[in-house]
């Protein structure tokens, strides 16, 4: 034979063995791939949910490396957390049987006292928990929270009407409310209850069923008893928890056929995890059971209606298509106008002037936790005061000057300011002028109002987990005071009588402006420490990030910073950065610094307060805190009579010092407040002839406080926290 013909038949018959190998190999993986896909379909028309609705444990084949595997299913509902605030033990009871019912449906199911519970710590976390959060709660007799629940209602409140924790802060938290009340008294029915759902509701937290009440009246209850109408709502909740845990986000009406719902499984353009629905503010007596955004309702705000809350970034919206702020404003163009130093003809003028807090803005800013006084002032409890009141740390003003942070009012003397800073934590809700126009207070009263409005904020901590008792009985005392809460203090026209009486109920002073009074900053009387915020170093970028009322604002700044040099006691320059702003003017920061000479330097990153259409500041602005201390070491450089002396890490701020507060190279940066309080007696006894200097009541700054520290600025006789669901810094003054 031919040795090519042999070569040629030997390889055709090793060619098609091959082939035959391969086709049978094909063949049975196609068999074997068609028995598992009829078993698995098999196995699961046999799998149904058995008995236990919280079971999310259900499982379904899955082929891996050529094995099937189990894969568990998503856990819809972990358990269920009920929330009581009882005065006779009615919620608590109801709490208890409710949790045992839950708890034989094979659920977790945790009874929690709202006088125990933290919700500043704790309450976020039920945003990815995948619990349900119940609330049973009382109103007594006046309407207000019993006493377990009254911190945790004033704590939601508060957080519902202040912008800068964000309209979505509890998104993703379930809950349902179950009031209880007594009809008898009928301009108090149930009113916790309700307060506690709308607040939940402004978070963006989402119903899972409509809120439902319990009469005391029997002769009222809808069900003939308080009781009965507890056990109607628990019936519909544990309906709905059943169905929540078999993934189910809206039960089927029964209007379709074979019971299953066009609507079920729609998502709102917001989430996938939420659903629309006629809100309970809409038809009060609806009784269908679902989950809710925040969507439909705010439409009714859109619409008008002016039962529903407002939003503090859609008040100057709302207020613009009010006819008596039109008229309003026709007063104030055509009216008599007085600058800051014509006091005695704004006497005269007074019964004519129209107040600076318009109704609607009183009732805004109550609702984000402003105490207002008579009709410019106001004052509010500071998040550091709550934080060192649990020992949890105080301020950078306590590290940098020794504030006892638990110690300290923050208030303002003038709603007003003459700016619109691009920052500005009320996002302009507050008015604006550029001389005093409205009615005024005297300032005795605004101080006693200020003082008392401060111990019963205060007091409302007495019980709170956690508080340090000591802390809470100096807390009463007030010793500092913050005049930085909003506005332009300065423009108060009686400011320097504010400021003596301050001191003569032994009460520290510090005074932020906006540097847009250069006279009036002349004319200031002692200040234990003055304030001049320059945020930012060129006309332009000033004009861009305070965006300031004064047509001549960069010649008014360049004046108010000479006339702090002329000042002799402690003076600090309050520099804010902002991120793609400001950040890049390094020289020209070091030129305004010789302009004022300032004691100290702030430089603090720009806390971010949110979404408004009054600013365009993102977080993309807000810098980190290592770029703040890069910042702070390049400016340094370039000042060679000033040097970085402290930190507070925590608050992204740093303290630049003049060397003359570093005495036998220890620095002196903190207030010796007892030692002011003497000095400036003696400067009011003397009539101003006893001067004294920021030199003669300074204090040692303690090795904590101190920039490259290992405390970054913490004091270590407090414990840092640390929230475990945190989403961004809403640091006060």
């Amino acid at each position: 034979m031919d040795p090519w013909n042999f070569f040629y038949t030997c390889l055709t018959s090793l060619w098609l063995h091959r082939l035959y190998i391969y086709s049978s190999v094909a063949l049975g993986i196609s068999i074997w791939i068609c028995i598992q896909f009829f078993t698995s379909k098999t196995r699961k028309k046999d799998e149904k949910f058995s008995g236990n609705p919280a079971s999310a444990e259900v499982a379904e084949d899955k082929l891996v490396n050529g094995y099937a595997t189990m894969k568990a299913k998503e856990v819809y509902v972990a358990g269920v957390k009920i929330f009581y605030g009882s005065q006779t033990g009615t919620a608590k009871r109801f709490a208890r049987g409710l949790a045992e019912v839950v708890t034989s449906l094979n659920l977790s199911a945790e009874v929690i006292n709202m006088g125990d519970y933290d919700p500043d710590d704790s309450l976020t976390e039920e945003t990815t928990s995948r619990n349900i959060c119940v609330f049973l709660v009382a109103t007594y007799t006046d309407g207000q929270p019993t006493e377990n629940a009254a911190w945790f209602c004033k704590w939601l409140e508060e957080t519902a009407n202040d912008f800068r924790f964000g309209k979505m802060y509890l998104k993703g938290l379930r809950y349902a409310v179950f009031g209880l009340g007594n009809s008898v008294y009928v301009d108090h029915y149930n009113t916790v209850g309700r307060n506690i759902d709308r607040w939940l509701w402004m978070l963006s937290a989402s119903r899972i069923m409509t809120r439902a009440e319990g009469d005391c009246n029997v002769a009222q209850s809808k069900h003939g008893s308080i009781e009965a109408d507890f056990e109607a709502w628990k019936t519909k909740f544990l309906g709905r928890l059943q169905a929540l845990c078999k993934g189910e986000k809206k039960p089927c009406s029964g209007k379709c056929k074979k019971g299953k719902c066009k609507s079920q499984g729609k998502q709102s353009k917001e989430s996938s995890d939420h659903e629309h629905g006629a809100s309970e503010y809409e038809n009060a007596e609806a009784e269908e059971f679902f989950e809710t955004t925040s969507e439909e309702e705010s439409n009714a705000e859109e619409a008008g209606d002016t039962n529903s809350v407002i939003d503090v970034e859609d008040l100057g919206k709302i207020m613009s298509h009010m006819k008596k702020a039109k008229k309003e404003r026709e007063l104030e163009e055509g009216g008599g106008r007085t600058s800051l130093s014509q006091e005695s003809a704004g006497r005269k003028e007074e019964g004519e002037r129209r107040e600076m807090i318009t109704a609607a803005l009183r009732e805004a800013l109550t609702k984000q936790g402003y105490k207002l006084i008579g009709s410019h002032s106001g004052v509010k409890l500071c998040r550091w005061t709550k934080s060192m009141l649990r020992g949890r740390g105080g301020c950078y003003k306590h590290t940098f000057y020794g504030i006892e942070s638990h110690r300290c009012m923050e208030a303002t003397p003038s709603l007003a300011c003459a700016n619109k800073c691009v920052f500005c934590w009320r996002h302009h809700t507050n008015p604006v002028g550029t001389e005093w126009r409205w009615k005024m207070d005297q300032p005795e009263m605004i101080l006693q109002e200020a003082i008392e409005n401060h111990q019963n904020m205060i007091k409302q901590f007495k019980g709170v987990s956690g508080v340090k008792a000591d802390r809470f009985e100096e807390a009463m005392t007030a010793k500092h005071c913050a005049l930085s809460l909003v506005g332009e203090p300065i423009m108060y026209p009686e400011i320097n009588r504010f400021l003596k009486l301050l001191h003569q109920h032994n009460i520290s002073s510090f005074l932020v402006t906006n540097a847009q009074f250069p006279e009036e900053i002349r004319n200031l009387e002692p200040v234990t420490q003055l304030y001049v915020s320059v945020d930012a170093s060129t006309k332009d970028s000033l004009k861009k990030i305070d965006r300031p009322l004064f047509k001549d604002f960069w010649q008014r700044f360049l004046d108010s910073l000479k006339a702090l040099s002329e000042k002799q006691q402690r003076t600090v320059y309050r520099l804010t950065l902002v991120k793609a702003w400001n950040v890049d003017e390094l020289k020209a920061y070091a030129e305004l610094v010789s302009l004022g000479k300032p004691d100290f330097i702030e430089v603090k990153g720009v806390t971010y307060c949110g979404e408004s259409s009054a600013s365009n500041l993102t977080m993309a602005n807000i810098p980190w805190h290592e770029e703040v201390v890069h910042f702070v070491q390049e400016l340094a450089d370039l000042i060679p009579d000033y040097e970085i002396a402290c930190e507070h890490e925590h608050s992204n701020c740093l303290l630049i010092a003049h060397k003359k507060f570093k005495i036998n190279g220890e620095w002196c940066t903190w207030i010796n407040y007892d030692l002011f309080q003497e000095l400036v007696r003696d400067y009011e006894r003397s009539r101003g002839s006893k001067t004294f200097t920021a030199a003669d009541y300074m204090a040692k700054t303690p090795h904590w406080a101190l920039f490259g520290s290992r405390e970054r600025g913490f004091d270590p006789l407090d414990i840092r926290y640390q929230r475990k669901n945190k989403t961004k810094d809403i640091s006060g003054c």
